[in-house]
């Protein structure tokens, strides 16, 4: 699982910073998390595929989350693309983009399929062999959804020292990563946990973009690998952070250390701030792991 950030700032961009975007690369699948303004600018730049993307996820209807969706969208149809295109976002989603798209007189030769949200509880909107999401219920001043996505984890390790003392084909290998057993030649039947070491546990990013401090999403976002957590303000900032509930760096710090998260990653900065540096301060007197997001960063997540 590989991150990159696209934009990570707050409200307006900036010169040399843009709003929430990421692209989460799960197995070959490139998810888009949140599109605010100049995505696809950042998409360009960053040398992503604008094909390869065939899910969207939009936390809530702030326009530094989803204003870059309407020329995406029309990039999309310019390229002359032909597939279906998935967008999960809070219900009126799919009205808005439709008012944009009539009201510009403009058409579309894909298919959208919109997966409006409005459970007030986390649901699983996304699941295949590969990987699943969920929703993480967020307190902002809006209908807000995080995310979890699960990579899944599905092949074993082997042991290959006990493997070529049994003389086991290479040919079988696929088989037993799998958790299959072998039929030797002679008939005997090799148990795949002789062979093979448990499977490792799946790999979890939980992304919780606009929200006020909560207990309640660490039971969600538990055992975590990587956890991405707005952190508009800064502790002396406080008051301000509750009244437009959002997060300081200190309280995202204490949601990813009850939630035993393995990586914090902040972001969401507002631009009152100069030194960024500061919110790494503030979150490691509370969790020790702690990056700073910035745009066109790659992180593995593993």
């Amino acid at each position: 699982m590989k991150l990159k950030i696209l934009g990570c700032y707050s409200a307006s961009p900036r010169k040399n910073s843009f709003p929430s975007s990421q692209i989460l690369n799960i197995n070959g699948n490139n998810l888009l998390i949140d599109c605010g303004e100049g995505t696809q600018i950042q998409i360009r730049r960053y040398g992503v595929k604008f094909s390869s993307i065939e899910n969207i996820f939009i936390s809530h209807l702030h326009g530094d989350h989803f204003f870059g969706l309407p020329g995406l969208i029309s990039t999309f149809r310019l390229m002359g693309r032909t597939k279906r295109l998935n967008i999960f976002g809070p219900t009126g989603i799919k009205d808005v983009m439709n008012l944009i798209l009539k009201l510009g007189n403009s058409w579309i030769d894909f298919e959208i399929n919109y997966i409006e949200l409005k459970e007030k509880t986390t649901v699983k909107i996304l699941e295949n062999d590969l990987f699943s999401v969920s929703t993480i219920p967020l307190k902002h001043r809006i209908y807000t959804n995080g995310f979890l996505f699960t990579e899944k984890i599905q092949r074993k390790k082997l042991k290959l020292d006990k493997i070529k003392k049994l003389n086991i084909d290479e040919s079988l290998y696929t088989n037993i990563v799998m958790g299959k057993d072998v039929i030797l030649d002679n008939g005997t039947i090799i148990n795949n946990k002789e062979i093979t070491h448990p499977k490792e546990k799946d790999i979890l990013y939980s992304y919780c973009s606009d929200t006020a401090y909560s207990d309640e999403v660490t039971d969600l976002i538990k055992d975590s690998n990587v956890l991405y957590h707005e952190s508009t303000f800064l502790e002396k900032h406080i008051n301000l952070a509750k009244k437009t509930k959002h997060s300081t760096a200190m309280q995202a710090a204490m949601v990813a250390k009850k939630a035993n998260c393995k990586q914090l990653i902040l972001g969401h900065f507002s631009s009152r701030y100069k030194n960024l540096q500061d919110f790494e301060i503030e979150a490691k007197r509370i969790f020790k792991n702690v990056v700073l997001a910035e745009d066109g960063k790659e992180f593995d997540i593993s």
